[in-house]
């Protein structure tokens, strides 16, 4: 099984780039989306569906803004949108789809980069979302939570991690956050399968002519429940797919 996530940082302007084909060719069961900055009523629906995906989607509230999606060829058990807490739902910032055997999220975590209020916003975010995905496992010990997270997690993870050592993304409480999140017990499944590979990114600023030098940031992940570690087969980043400044990032399954 393959499955997707992308912040595709608006899925209109992501359509024509070319996105739709894209997405044919490379047949995800399960894509993830992020940044959707639309709702479903101004999209052309049928073109997905026509591909073989059932549509769920969890727009904000302001209008192109946020929001995410999931698109499955696999019929979910259930659909749950939200976490509960209106200042995050209100941003549609994580939907779950209940799969046979797992969990999946797609989620768009909160960015701090236009200052103190949105950076200490990102930190409440943090700490709740943390004890939401525990209390989760409780009931659901597989879980796959994909996406923007917004944050470099090692020095590998980001092109100048000196220079960028006080910038959003990439401090030391968000670091921590990340630290201790896989500590209690998720897997980052790209270093999973690849723990020393340097120069990987997600994310590159449209500054600079970032991307055609590789100047980039690795937020995007798939992270995995220790339960579902026997499971996984490959985790790619897939950097030569622009429709964004991010790019999609795949993870494999055994069924």
């Amino acid at each position: 099984m393959k499955i997707i996530s992308y912040n595709v940082n608006g899925i209109r302007a992501a359509i024509n780039k070319g996105f739709i084909d894209w997405l044919q060719k490379e047949n995800p069961d399960i894509i993830g989306i992020q940044e959707l900055k639309a709702d479903i009523s101004q999209i052309d629906r049928s073109v997905f569906e026509d591909l073989g995906y059932e549509l769920h989607w969890f727009p904000a509230v302001k209008k192109g803004y946020s929001g995410v999606a999931i698109f499955t060829k696999i019929k979910p058990k259930s659909i749950k949108v939200g976490m509960g807490l209106d200042k995050y739902d209100d941003e549609g910032r994580i939907i779950q789809a209940d799969f046979e055997g797992f969990s999946f999220l797609s989620a768009y975590f909160p960015s701090g980069t236009t200052g103190d209020i949105r950076q200490d916003f990102k930190y409440e975010f943090l700490d709740d979302i943390y004890g939401y995905m525990q209390d989760l496992r409780n009931t659901q010990p597989n879980l796959i939570l994909s996406g923007d997270y917004n944050i470099c997690h090692k020095p590998i993870d980001i092109h100048n991690p000196i220079s960028n050592k006080n910038s959003s993304g990439f401090l030391p409480d968000e670091r921590a956050w990340m630290d201790k999140f896989t500590e209690s017990g998720f897997i980052d499944t790209f270093r999973h399968f690849n723990p020393e590979v340097p120069h990987q990114y997600s994310w590159w600023s449209y500054r600079a002519n970032s991307r055609a030098k590789n100047l980039g940031w690795r937020i995007d992940y798939h992270m995995a429940t220790e339960t579902m570690k026997e499971k996984l087969k490959s985790a790619l980043i897939l950097p030569d797919v622009i429709h964004s400044d991010h790019c999609p990032i795949a993870l494999e399954i055994n069924e």
